[in-house]
Parts: structure tokens; sequence; C-alpha cells
């Protein structure tokens, strides 16, 4: 499964996209995809979201890939060694592909 974050993965929209991928990935999509290509604001909420996600996927047998993110997104995720637990690539198809 793919999914877009949204432009602003913060506290105030975090909850309700972590809501909504459970929801699929319940539905047994268990490989998921983050496009984060306009996710301009990242936060400490946004970045739990991310570790949320990765767990529930992992729980399920499955995986997070993200796709897409620039600076500064990326360098947020590097300075907090997030890189290191979720692959990160430069496109979706990229991203898709891994799983195999």
């Amino acid at each position: 499964m793919v999914a877009h974050t949204p432009d602003e993965l913060t506290d105030d929209t975090s909850t309700e996209f972590v809501n909504a991928l459970t929801a699929a990935i319940n539905e047994q999509h268990f490989q998921v995809v983050l496009q984060m290509d306009h996710s301009e604001t990242l936060d400490s909420a946004g970045l739990e979201a991310l570790l949320d996600i990765q767990d529930l996927t992992r729980e399920q047998g499955g995986n997070l890939k993200i796709s897409g993110l620039e600076d500064p997104g990326r360098k947020i995720l590097e300075i907090t060694r997030i890189d290191q637990r979720i692959d990160l690539f430069d496109s979706v198809i990229d991203a898709v592909s891994s799983f195999q």
C-alpha cells in the first residue's frame, strides 16, 4: 500500500493519519510505503507517528518504507537516527520494489 503523508505531519495531523493507516493495516495491508514528497513540516508527534506505524506493520509481519522525503525532513530522520530503523528511498518505485 502506498499512502501519502499530509503536508504537515505534526501534532495536529498525526493522530488522524495514524488512525487511518491503522485501519488499512488491519485490513491486511502490511507492506506500507509512505510517500512524503509533499511533507514540509515534521515535528516530534510526526516522528512518533512514523515509529508507531512501523511498529504496527512489523507486528503484522510487514514493514514500512519512506519515499520522496527531502531536506529538511530527511535530515531530521538522520539526526534522530530514524533512518536506521526505516528504509528511505528516493522514489516510490524503488520503495515498492524493495519489498520483493
